[in-house]
């Protein structure tokens, strides 16, 4: 089994945002000391970041579920809860995100490149927070955002200069050992290379990277044998070397019907059209491969490809050859566009832009969908009257009741916030009063109004000595 894994489907999960804490200070002598609830944390980052040292998905084919730590809740004492770590997972220059529809998400190239795979959840406000002029005891706090679920597919695209291709056994491992200080594995059977392998050659100043990749063969790249799996790794490669076999021992073979096929199986491919050709003919130590390179060579040059015989085994033709890519390669270089400084890019919102819509769906349901109600409706606790009271209140800031008179609502009709697979529903009713105003004036909290029971307690036999003492003063010992 290879240990090479070029493409995997990984399932991360972002941590969830704390909860914020409804709490009041309680202390000696003064029994309103207002609300102390500290906020809850911003739940973690599944971050993914290019490590140079990482060459190979294998160890998210194997654990594919990855999940950041989630925010700590806020305490009483205005202490806020921690934030959760964020989850950096390594991956190799080169690797491409996409979501489970083929869209590309981030292509991941150079050392440090990062990417937000999931964002974390926002933590909820403590009720110290949410305190203000008019509302001094809140006697809520808003819940922590759940974290970001994805599933996203990774493929990894081999970021190298030059691309070996031809047909299995063609000397291609061989070619790139003694081209560099790779070491892949050689042998003489079909398919001995299961993974691309890289190296790294130094002619005169330039320096490139070169790629053996494996597994072309006659309908690659409609998924037959190894080719589909790999010809992903020749996309970002500069220039293409086909390596053909002048020593092969099939009889229906030759370079020149070699050349054809692979050519073929890269233009079903597609977008290789660009890519600068060298034709190199190798195994020429063999006395028949040297007559049969002699022989093919007028024919690959009169198509307009530079040929080059070499032997990997003889190491014949190698300087040449080297100094040959090396020269496309610093012309592709230099061909590339400059990359030019981040420009930054203001984008102000519209003026008639609200932030959310509100629409009449075909069964009478009107659904609002908005980053602001969204979030404030996963925020609020509708186990708690005030709080559903001071979302009603938010809601109508934002000014989701009068879009909803716009679109046709009247009272009782259905009104759904979210999307159609999490959505709180309700039944409408234009300025409702919020149950924040239910439970007393706004501003105040009902709990402050009831005493203590050793208060209580207090004021009783207060009220007892009180009452004896008005008792004596009335009393007349001398009255008849």
């Amino acid at each position: 089994m290879t240990t090479f894994v070029d493409r995997v489907e990984l399932h991360v999960a972002a941590g969830n945002g704390g909860h914020g804490c409804a709490s009041v200070h309680r202390e000696k002598f003064k029994p309103l000391g207002g609300p102390d609830g500290g906020n809850g944390g911003r739940g973690g980052d599944v971050i993914l970041t290019v490590d140079q040292s990482v060459t190979t998905l294998l160890e998210y084919h194997h654990s594919p579920h990855r999940k950041a730590t989630n925010g700590k809740p806020g305490e009483g004492g205005n202490r806020s809860g921690k934030d959760g770590e964020d989850l950096v997972l390594a991956v190799p220059d080169g690797t491409v995100v996409l979501d489970k529809q083929g869209n590309v998400l981030a292509d991941l190239v150079g050392h440090g490149t990062s990417f937000i795979a999931a964002q974390g959840g926002r933590g909820g406000l403590g009720n110290a927070a949410l305190a203000s002029a008019r509302r001094k005891a809140p006697g809520f706090a808003l819940l922590g955002e759940p974290g970001d679920l994805q599933d996203i597919v990774l493929e990894l695209k081999t970021v190298a200069d030059v691309a070996l291709v031809g047909y299995p056994s063609a000397g291609k491992s061989s070619l790139i050992s003694v081209l560099s200080a790779a070491k892949p594995k050689i042998a003489d059977y079909p398919f001995t290379t299961l993974v691309p392998n890289l190296g790294v050659v130094t002619a005169g100043s330039t320096v490139y990277t070169i790629a053996d990749v494996p597994g072309l063969i006659p309908g690659a790249s409609r998924g037959k044998g190894l080719g589909l799996e790999f010809l992903r790794h020749v996309e970002r490669c500069s220039v293409l070397v086909h390596v053909l076999d002048t020593a092969t021992l099939e009889s229906d073979r030759d370079p020149v019907s070699d050349l054809d096929v692979i050519e073929e199986e890269l233009r079903q491919y597609g977008g290789l059209d660009n890519r600068p050709r060298i034709v190199v003919l190798n195994k020429i130590d063999v006395p028949d491969g040297k007559d049969l390179a002699e022989m093919v060579r007028p024919d690959l040059q009169a198509r307009g490809y530079r040929v080059f015989e070499v032997s990997a085994v003889a190491r014949t033709g190698l300087k040449e050859l080297s100094y040959a890519l090396a020269e496309l390669v610093a012309n592709a270089r230099a061909a590339r566009p400059k990359e030019e400084a981040t420009r930054i890019v203001i984008c102000p919102k519209a003026v008639d832009d609200a932030g959310f819509t509100a629409v009449r769906e075909d069964d009478g349901l009107f659904r609002v969908r908005g980053e602001k109600p969204e979030r404030w409706v996963r925020q609020t606790d509708f186990n708690n009257d005030e709080a559903v009271g001071y979302l009603a209140d938010r809601l109508n800031r934002l000014g989701v009741e009068e879009a909803l008179m716009k679109a046709g609502a009247r009272s009782g009709d259905g009104v759904a916030i979210g999307p159609e697979d999490n959505a709180v529903v309700f039944d409408w009713e234009p300025s409702v009063t919020a149950g924040a105003e239910m439970l007393g004036r706004r501003g105040e909290d009902h709990r402050f109004e009831a005493p203590r029971p050793a208060a209580q307690r207090r004021r009783n036999r207060q009220a007892e000595r009180d009452e004896a003492e008005q008792g004596y003063e009335g009393f007349d010992p001398f009255a008849s």
